[in-house]
Protein backbone atom coordinates (compact mmCIF):
# COMPACT_ATOMS: atom_id res chain seq x y z
CA UNK A 1 0.00 0.00 0.00
CA UNK A 2 2.71 2.43 0.56
CA UNK A 3 4.25 2.01 -2.49
CA UNK A 4 0.77 2.71 -4.33
CA UNK A 5 0.37 5.66 -1.99
CA UNK A 6 4.08 7.31 -3.25
CA UNK A 7 2.87 6.46 -7.21
CA UNK A 8 -0.79 8.57 -6.15
CA UNK A 9 1.39 11.74 -4.53
CA UNK A 10 4.00 11.53 -7.37
CA UNK A 11 1.18 11.74 -9.96
CA UNK A 12 -0.29 14.60 -8.23
CA UNK A 13 3.26 16.39 -7.98
CA UNK A 14 3.75 15.98 -11.34
CA UNK A 15 0.31 17.47 -11.91
CA UNK A 16 1.49 20.25 -10.14
CA UNK A 17 4.05 20.94 -12.33
CA UNK A 18 2.28 20.72 -15.43
CA UNK A 19 -0.25 23.06 -13.44
CA UNK A 20 2.74 25.39 -13.07
CA UNK A 21 4.01 24.98 -16.69
CA UNK A 22 0.58 26.34 -17.79
CA UNK A 23 0.92 29.92 -15.13
CA UNK A 24 3.16 33.05 -16.88
CA UNK A 25 6.15 32.41 -14.54
CA UNK A 26 9.46 31.59 -15.35
CA UNK A 27 10.26 27.88 -14.72
CA UNK A 28 12.80 28.77 -11.71
CA UNK A 29 9.69 30.32 -9.70
CA UNK A 30 8.91 27.22 -8.89
CA UNK A 31 11.92 25.51 -7.36
CA UNK A 32 12.07 28.88 -5.60
CA UNK A 33 8.56 28.52 -3.31
CA UNK A 34 8.46 24.52 -2.97
CA UNK A 35 9.58 24.79 -0.02
CA UNK A 36 7.87 27.99 1.37
CA UNK A 37 4.87 26.02 2.49
CA UNK A 38 6.89 25.04 5.47
CA UNK A 39 6.96 28.16 6.67
CA UNK A 40 3.45 26.31 8.54
CA UNK A 41 5.91 24.53 10.68
CA UNK A 42 6.49 28.17 12.62
CA UNK A 43 3.62 27.57 14.91
CA UNK A 44 5.53 24.35 16.71
CA UNK A 45 7.51 27.45 18.32
CA UNK A 46 4.85 27.90 20.38
CA UNK A 47 3.51 24.20 21.46
CA UNK A 48 2.71 21.38 19.40
CA UNK A 49 -1.02 22.15 19.10
CA UNK A 50 -0.69 25.51 16.76
CA UNK A 51 2.30 23.88 15.15
CA UNK A 52 0.11 21.05 14.44
CA UNK A 53 -2.81 23.41 13.00
CA UNK A 54 -0.95 25.78 11.24
CA UNK A 55 1.08 23.14 9.57
CA UNK A 56 -1.99 21.64 8.56
CA UNK A 57 -3.13 24.34 7.32
CA UNK A 58 -0.26 24.85 4.82
CA UNK A 59 -0.21 21.62 4.04
CA UNK A 60 -3.48 20.78 3.48
CA UNK A 61 -4.25 19.81 -0.33
CA UNK A 62 -8.16 20.71 -0.05
CA UNK A 63 -6.81 23.88 1.23
CA UNK A 64 -4.47 24.36 -1.91
CA UNK A 65 -7.48 23.74 -4.44
CA UNK A 66 -9.68 26.21 -2.84
CA UNK A 67 -6.98 28.42 -3.20
CA UNK A 68 -6.71 27.85 -7.04
CA UNK A 69 -9.98 27.57 -7.58
CA UNK A 70 -10.84 30.98 -6.17
CA UNK A 71 -7.67 32.27 -8.08
CA UNK A 72 -9.25 30.81 -11.08
CA UNK A 73 -13.21 32.27 -10.66
CA UNK A 74 -11.22 35.54 -9.97
CA UNK A 75 -8.33 35.35 -12.93
CA UNK A 76 -5.76 36.15 -10.59
CA UNK A 77 -2.71 34.37 -11.23
CA UNK A 78 -0.58 34.84 -8.27
CA UNK A 79 -3.61 33.16 -6.33
CA UNK A 80 -3.43 30.39 -8.18
CA UNK A 81 0.45 30.23 -8.45
CA UNK A 82 -0.28 29.76 -4.45
CA UNK A 83 -2.58 27.26 -4.74
CA UNK A 84 -0.38 25.43 -7.35
CA UNK A 85 2.48 25.31 -4.71
CA UNK A 86 1.00 24.65 -1.81
CA UNK A 87 -1.07 21.54 -3.88
CA UNK A 88 2.47 20.16 -5.14
CA UNK A 89 4.53 20.78 -1.66
CA UNK A 90 1.95 18.81 0.19
CA UNK A 91 2.15 16.20 -2.33
CA UNK A 92 6.02 16.30 -2.53
CA UNK A 93 5.91 15.99 1.35
CA UNK A 94 3.34 12.81 1.01
CA UNK A 95 6.28 11.44 -0.85
CA UNK A 96 8.53 11.18 1.55
CA UNK A 97 5.89 10.18 4.57
CA UNK A 98 5.52 13.66 6.03
CA UNK A 99 1.32 13.63 6.43
CA UNK A 100 -0.96 15.72 8.15
CA UNK A 101 -0.01 16.62 11.38
CA UNK A 102 -1.89 15.17 14.87
CA UNK A 103 -1.50 17.96 18.09
CA UNK A 104 0.47 15.56 20.17
CA UNK A 105 3.87 15.61 17.76
CA UNK A 106 5.26 16.53 15.24
CA UNK A 107 6.05 12.91 14.15
CA UNK A 108 2.30 11.34 14.46
CA UNK A 109 0.97 12.40 11.03
CA UNK A 110 -2.29 10.86 9.33
CA UNK A 111 0.31 8.41 7.13
CA UNK A 112 1.82 7.37 10.29
CA UNK A 113 4.88 7.85 12.68
CA UNK A 114 7.97 9.32 11.09
CA UNK A 115 10.58 7.68 11.19
CA UNK A 116 9.38 4.45 11.34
Amino acid sequence: MQTTLKIEELAQFILGIVLFSQLDYVWWWFLVLILTPDIGAIGYLINTKIGAFTYNIFHHKAVAIFIGLIGFYFDNSLLILIGVILFSHAAMDRIFGYGLKYPDSFKNTHLGSIGK
